[in-house]
Order: C-alpha cells, then sequence, then structure tokens
C-alpha cells in the first residue's frame, strides 16, 4: 500500500480516533465509526476497512505523524499492520461531546428501559413505566458509567433507586417450580420455603413431591444449590416466569 503523507490540517468526517499512550507517547489512528466495534467483536477482519488513513500519528487532527524511532521504541517494531492492531485492540475512542451526551442519553435509556422490566411497585405488584423510572434515576443522583454497556449497570441503579429516591420499587419475582422425589419432601420443605415469597402450589404425591413458588430471583442460585447437594441430580428447578407481575 502506497502510503501519502497527509496535510497540515486533516478534516475528516465520519471518524473515529482511537488513542494509545505508550511509552510516554500518545499515538493515535483515524478509523471509520462503527467499524472500530465491527473489528473488536471480529465482524470485521480488514485493517485497511476499519482505517481511514493508513498511518500512525500523534495527532490525528492536526495531521502529526509519528515518528519511526518513536513507534520502535514504543511498540518494538515500526509494522504498520502489528501497531494499529495493538491500538486498535487497547486504546480508547476519542469521542465529541454532543456525541458522548447522545450515547450516555441512549445507555441511559436502555438501563430505564431494563429497570421497568425487572422491577415493580411493592404494593400493586405491576411495573412502572420508563418515564417514572427515569425521573426517580434523577432523584436518586443516578449517573451512567462511560464504557460499560446498560446491562451491567442495571443492579447498581435498583440498588440506588432503593435508598435513595422516593420511589418504592423492588426486583419483580420469579415464578419457579420445584420437583422433587416424595422421599425426600420433609427434609427439603422446610429448606424451601425459606427461599420462596410465597406459594402457589403444593403437591405431593406418591412419587414426586411438585411446588410453584415466587421468589427473588437471588434465590433461584440457592434453591439450585440445594437440589444439587440434597437431591444428587433427582430433583428439578424450572423457570416458569422470569419477571412475575400481578396478573401473570
Amino acid at each position: 500500500m502506497v502510503i501519502q503523507q497527509p496535510s497540515n490540517q486533516i478534516k475528516l468526517t465520519n471518524v473515529s480516533i482511537v488513542r494509545l499512550k505508550k511509552g510516554g507517547k500518545r499515538f493515535e489512528i483515524a478509523c471509520y465509526k462503527n467499524k472500530v466495534q465491527e473489528w473488536r467483536s471480529g465482524v470485521e477482519a480488514d485493517i485497511d476497512d476499519v482505517l481511514q488513513i493508513a498511518n500512525v500519528f500523534v495527532n490525528v487532527s492536526k495531521g502529526e505523524l509519528a515518528k519511526s524511532q518513536d513507534l520502535q521504541k514504543s511498540f518494538g517494531t515500526t509494522d504498520r499492520d502489528t501497531i494499529v492492531k495493538e491500538i486498535l485492540k487497547k486504546g480508547e475512542m476519542q469521542v465529541g461531546e454532543k456525541e458522548r451526551e447522545h450515547d450516555l442519553s441512549s445507555v441511559r435509556r436502555e438501563i430505564a428501559t431494563l429497570v421497568a422490566e425487572k422491577c415493580v411497585d411493592p404494593s400493586t405488584q405491576r411495573p412502572y413505566p420508563v418515564g417514572m423510572i427515569d425521573k426517580a434515576m434523577t432523584e436518586a443522583g443516578f449517573s451512567v458509567k462511560p464504557g460499560k454497556n446498560a446491562k451491567s449497570q442495571v443492579s447498581d441503579c435498583i440498588k440506588l433507586l432503593q435508598t435513595e429516591s422516593k420511589l418504592p420499587i423492588q426486583r419483580a419475582r420469579m415464578r419457579v417450580k420445584i420437583s422433587v422425589p416424595a422421599t425426600d419432601s420433609e427434609k427439603l420443605h422446610p429448606k424451601i420455603l425459606e427461599s420462596a415469597e410465597s406459594v402457589e402450589r403444593d403437591e405431593k404425591g406418591t412419587e414426586e413431591w411438585e411446588m410453584v413458588l415466587l421468589i427473588d430471583p437471588g434465590q433461584f442460585r440457592v434453591l439450585n444449590e440445594l437440589l444439587q447437594k440434597e437431591c444428587k441430580g433427582r430433583g428439578r428447578l424450572e423457570t416458569l416466569t422470569f419477571a412475575a407481575t400481578a396478573g401473570n
């Protein structure tokens, strides 16, 4: 590939700058938006389809190229592809202020939607509208953590809402079915009830005992470990409804 020396001032559109600090120096590459994530996720494999300009810079916007001796000293090579791959893998994507605000706003909305799906009003056992969750997030002082996806921030958000907002909120209960041999029912019954919020069905047959329970999602692992330990593969734990609310 022929590498053209860029002009002093580079004006790029649809650009994402990926920056890596290494060996006391700053290195940047100019990439196409969305292509960086595609490359990191393995969707895109061709480096030339990721880069807007086939060079390593000290400052992309000013057109300042990295010196060969600095590349050698910091990366142990001057091979462009090797260096670019490391920057793509370990570097930070530089995002403009407006784009950052838009991204954070989108993640915040997604968090509010996930919280609304997972939680209910304790008094009615019905979900809240997303807008009400978002308002409570503001009241509680919740801030989106940049660089983390929405799903990974939901648990912290719920905890903050429960302690810092005026909105009564709890996780929606899971509806599960437990099936164990009838011979194990007496020793397991009290232990299982410890994890249950309520019992919807409790039937003991000649060979098998079945219960349908509403539980806090955190108790699922407790029950699963209990069955594995006590029933040695003969007990079953099934999820009937992940988020059980009033009327379902």
